[in-house]
């Protein structure tokens, strides 16, 4: 893997940065934790790793400790090491917006150039695994999670999207490699992820108010739509919460990226906080030797702040 550093800063910016410690390079401006019982103490600083990259997206934990996460204009994936350092990890990705895990150390992903969902890590054991459904390209696979058991549940936010490609979708490829368009009713899907226990399967809504939730039955189908968690980040004028990101915690908690910052809610739905950030957050995901710190990237910048509650145990992310 080879160290890099865009040039968009002088100098000597450049030479400073470099000489502060990690725990310096925090937000400039002050941000730090408010107090969520069980989340969050008040107080921490929000760490500032990163700022004007190509993008940032797609935030995954390794088992090191160390995190992944994408720039998908450029064909990137970067790692955040244990030391906070950025390192390439790959590159020529096809686009790769979004990443999961296998037991086996290999990463799937939802690409973007052209649309599809594929396996880009490691090398030997790349291929796609599908590209479209019923005969229609996909649009614009936007994030991915997997179970347990093998199955990879991925949106399509279906952006810019033609007559001749298809809409906006949620999509399941089982173990066997088999493709079911599961969820067609949403407007912008967006975030995805699934339950600690995965009974449930969570989607965020970019233009709806509510974090929506899907029952997860043994032969793979879902249950009704229910509206999980009612966001803070909704604006009823622009008709957009801007969900976007999900992630779960090792109590079963869901945190939501929005036009709020990090939405945090517990197990029923109910709300119990908000991390402002100083952008809009696009994606989160729990890292570092015990899932203690909560990874937030968005608008080509990462952060990271401690937490209480770890994440799960059970999956990567």
């Amino acid at each position: 893997m080879s160290t890099f550093l865009k040039p968009r800063h002088s100098l000597l910016a450049l030479l400073i940065a470099a000489a502060l410690p990690v725990s310096a390079q925090q937000a400039t401006d002050g941000t730090v934790t408010p107090d969520i019982a069980g989340v969050t103490s008040a107080g921490n600083a929000i760490e500032l790793l990163a700022s004007e990259r190509d993008g940032s997206e797609g935030p995954l934990a390794l088992p090191d400790g160390s995190l992944l996460y994408t720039e998908a204009r450029v064909q990137r994936i970067v790692r955040i090491g244990t030391d906070q350092q950025l390192n390439t990890f790959l590159e020529n990705t096809g686009g790769a917006n979004a990443l999961a895990a296998a037991e086996d150390g290999s990463l799937v992903a939802v690409l973007q150039t052209p649309p599809a969902v594929g396996i880009v890590y490691p090398e030997a054991q790349k291929k796609i695994l599908a590209d479209g459904f019923e005969g229609k390209p996909f649009t614009r696979p936007n994030d991915i999670t997997r179970g347990r058991n093998g199955d990879v549940f991925f949106t399509d936010s279906a952006q810019n999207a033609t007559p001749e490609s298809g809409g906006p979708a949620v999509y399941r490829i089982n173990a066997a490699g088999d493709i079911q368009r599961i969820i067609d009713d949403i407007e912008r899907p967006n975030g995805i992820t699934l339950s600690k226990d995965e009974r449930t399967l969570f989607v965020a809504n970019t233009l709806g108010q509510h974090v929506l939730a899907y029952e997860l039955h043994a032969d793979g189908s879902i249950g009704a739509q229910r509206e999980f968690a009612a966001l803070a980040g909704w604006n009823a004028a622009e008709k957009t919460s801007g969900a976007d990101g999900l992630a779960v915690d090792d109590e079963g908690r869901l945190y939501v990226t929005s036009n709020a910052g990090v939405e945090v809610f517990d197990t029923t739905g109910a709300a119990l906080g908000v991390i402002a950030l100083p952008v809009k957050p696009q994606n989160i995901a729990f890292a570092g030797a015990d899932k203690s710190w909560l990874y937030v990237v968005g608008r080509g910048a990462a952060y990271r702040l401690p937490v209480l509650t770890p994440g799960l145990s059970t999956r990567a992310k």
